[in-house]
């Protein structure tokens, strides 16, 4: 799988919404190789999509579209000042329900000093972790250069997830967080979305 995260400043969630509506509509079922999207914005105008392609050379001819380029054109407008992009082929996806299904999504991203180390932990006692958070529908995290990462963690509600995150770990559970805590470079960052875009080739 390959990611694409974009992220930038908007001051007009409505705006944002109707293009990203727009590009399903009339330019997904050209976008060989798309799984989906996910896109929000956040209380303070933080707004970041992760765009999911079966493979980076099928992300690279979508971009390559002069359909695709237009669109993006005239919704690059809506950002006030520079877009960042980010990529990944360093993809884990953990499903336990249907993230479409998602009533909040909280994306994250963070630099940790060992990537590899990092993401053994995250994939360390699955059913435990689910079976404490039954709050989430699933994550998508992207690695990228640097030891840089970005994790969607799409839930039921944001009051399932508030709840959820006031749950005690098993011990077990509870080191895996602290290792995993002690490999961050600096401060994680948090965009809650509470009203996610959440789109699929299902919906085309």
């Amino acid at each position: 799988m390959f990611v694409q995260v974009i992220q930038g400043k908007v001051s007009d969630p409505a705006k944002v919404k109707a293009a990203f509506d727009r590009w399903i509509e009339e330019l997904s079922p050209g976008a060989q190789g798309w799984l989906g999207s996910t896109t929000g914005v956040t209380d303070d105008g933080r707004c970041i999509t992760l765009a999911r392609f079966a493979s980076e050379e099928e992300a690279r001819r979508n971009s390559d579209r002069p359909e695709q380029g237009e669109w993006w054109s005239e919704t690059s407008a809506l950002f006030d000042g520079d877009v960042t992009f980010r990529e990944s082929t360093e993809v884990d996806v953990d499903l336990e329900g249907d993230p479409d299904q998602a009533g909040f999504v909280q994306v994250m991203q963070g630099r940790v000093s060992d990537p590899d180390r990092a993401r053994e932990l995250m994939n360390q006692n699955p059913e435990k972790w689910r079976a404490l958070r039954t709050d989430i529908l699933g994550t998508v995290t992207a690695a990228h250069d640097g030891g840089e990462w970005t994790t969607a963690a799409y839930f039921t509600s944001e009051a399932a997830a508030r709840e959820g995150e006031s749950k005690q770990p098993p011990p077990e559970l509870q080191a895996l967080m602290e290792e995993m805590n002690s490999l961050n470079v600096g401060e994680v960052e948090y965009f809650d979305i509470r009203q996610p875009l959440l789109y699929s080739p299902r919906q085309t």
